[in-house]
């Protein structure tokens, strides 16, 4: 399948945000928890979402039932048996948000994007127009 050199360009930049993201998420709550026992200590992969407490990222969503439209859902996962008390993950979320509403102006200027929740996630919206990286 042949992408779109746009959208390989977009789902680049954003997934440099999210590593970000993962560093800091990991630097502030990497030690609360212990790991998944099938889970790779942080940094031994070649890739941040295989390894360490945190995988964050987003996956696309055609928006289809939802109030904000097509999107970028975001995931932000924790590889442990650990019961993670909802207080902890509401502060976890609002880390995310806070950081991508400081990224993504940074890495797609002139772009009008936003992050919300849409019903039970959170969502990446906006300007998500190809003809322009």
């Amino acid at each position: 399948m042949i992408e779109h050199p746009n959208l390989l360009l977009w789902e680049k930049k954003l997934k440099e945000i999210f590593e970000m993201i993962d560093d800091y998420l990991e630097d502030k709550y990497g030690d609360r928890y212990p790991l998944h026992p099938a889970r790779s200590l942080r940094g031994t992969t070649a890739n941040k979402e295989d390894d360490g407490l945190f995988d964050v990222g987003a996956s696309f969503s055609a928006g289809f039932g939802s109030d904000l439209g097509p999107g970028y859902v975001i995931e932000v996962r924790l590889a442990t048996l650990s019961d993670v008390p909802d207080d902890i993950m509401e502060l976890i979320r609002d880390d995310v948000i806070r950081l991508l509403n400081e990224e993504l102006p940074e890495k797609f200027p002139n772009r009008e994007l936003h992050v919300a929740r849409d019903g039970t996630v959170y969502k990446i919206f906006g300007d998500l127009n190809l003809n322009h990286a």
